[in-house]
């Protein structure tokens, strides 16, 4: 196995990790600024306020998205373990 083998290996790696979390990142991201501005406006300073909403959120796109999540890490799973002989030989 060659170094650029190695290399090709870990950015498809971290390609499917970013592509995997950046849809539960961002909804939990931009609820926890909504939340923290109606905080902020309201001061009210209650720790726990805004994990119920984050917590929907993924809930939500776990719900709606999962397949699709799941689907993608099957995928590349399936080819990485198929290449096994490839990287082998």
């Amino acid at each position: 196995m060659t170094p650029e083998t190695v290399l090709t290996i870990g950015q498809k790696m971290l390609e499917v990790t970013v592509l995997l979390s950046v849809p539960l990142l961002v909804p939990t991201l931009v609820i926890g600024l909504l939340v923290g501005m109606f905080q902020a406006a309201t001061q009210i300073n209650e720790m726990t306020l805004s994990f119920i909403p984050k917590l929907i959120a993924i809930v939500l796109v776990l719900s709606i998205g999962g397949p699709w999540l799941l689907g993608v890490l099957v995928d590349y799973t399936r080819e990485l373990f198929l290449s096994i002989p490839e990287y082998i030989g």
